[in-house]
């Protein structure tokens, strides 16, 4: 039975002016699949075996390739939007004819140039499609510990939660909304650290390094801040943590940390409205 989206070994009946027509299977000649003359191997002959991909043109017909997709049914993928229009939006996924990510399969706002964790699919009309709701297929198994610094792909935020993150693209993680200070969305390829594995095997991850390694780049922010301000910073150890926040894209905790170092290296006077620069 032919596997649409995926490679099948198909035997060639019958070569033609346009290419090569591969034996379906079905006993009927006319569900045979175009092999078009651009992909043939040289000196084919009938009896052949080609491993081609099957996928469908642009007049929903089953067509052979033999160039090798991104991805196949069954597959995540972090393929690129190359339009967008009212009923879904078009990815790129090596092939001549694009691959379909319908509206309702848009669990957020996809913008056309921007790339996107996708799971490929067939749909209820046997049509290829993708969708962007991919955690149920995402694993709990990853090889990682605490401390392990990754890369993976925002699928999805909730303002309440945080952002959650594809490891590696197989893997479920999340960064803590309390662990990450810079806007990020979704599609986003960011590096983090796994602050912990959990029981279930999920991933709590951070965008920030461990704090005695962070406490280093902190102190540079605070510092080069102080001088933007011409000297002065009106924050303090009792400012509140959104006012540490919105300034300077750290928690209140790794602030104090900063500050204390700065004030060990005697490069700054803490006073009661502020930092002061020495």
């Amino acid at each position: 039975m032919i596997e649409v989206g995926k490679f099948n070994k198909l035997k060639v009946a019958n070569i033609v002016q346009i290419g090569a027509y591969l034996d379906a299977m079905t006993d009927n000649p006319n569900d045979n699949i175009l092999l078009p003359n651009n992909q043939l191997p040289d000196n084919i002959k009938v009896g052949d075996i080609l491993d081609v991909f099957i996928y469908r043109d642009s007049k929903d017909r089953l067509i052979a390739t033999r160039k090798k997709p991104f991805a196949q049914v069954g597959e995540l993928a972090y393929l690129k939007v190359v339009q967008t229009t009212k009923i879904g939006a078009f990815l790129d996924w090596g092939l001549e004819k694009d691959l379909f990510l319908p509206f309702g399969e848009q669990k957020y706002k996809v913008q056309s140039g921007r790339s996107y964790l996708v799971y490929i699919y067939v749909d209820k009309s046997n049509r290829l499609s993708a969708t962007t709701d991919v955690e149920k297929y995402l694993k709990t198994d990853s090889p990682y510990k605490q401390g392990d610094r990754v890369k993976g792909t925002v699928y999805k935020i909730k303002k309440d939660i945080g952002a959650f993150v594809a490891v590696d693209n197989k893997y479920i993680g999340l960064i803590p909304k309390n662990e990450y200070f810079h806007d990020i969305r979704n599609g986003d390829e960011i590096e983090v650290r796994i602050t912990k594995v959990r029981e279930d095997g999920k991933l709590n991850l951070s965008t920030r390094k461990a704090a005695y390694k962070q406490m280093a780049t902190d102190a540079d922010i605070i510092l080069e801040k102080i001088k933007e301000e011409g000297g002065f910073l009106k924050l303090h150890d009792k400012s509140a943590p959104e006012q540490i926040k919105y300034h300077l894209k750290m928690s209140k905790s790794a602030f104090k940390r900063a500050v204390g170092r700065l004030l060990k290296e005697n490069k700054v006077e803490q006073t009661e409205d502020g930092l002061k620069l020495k």
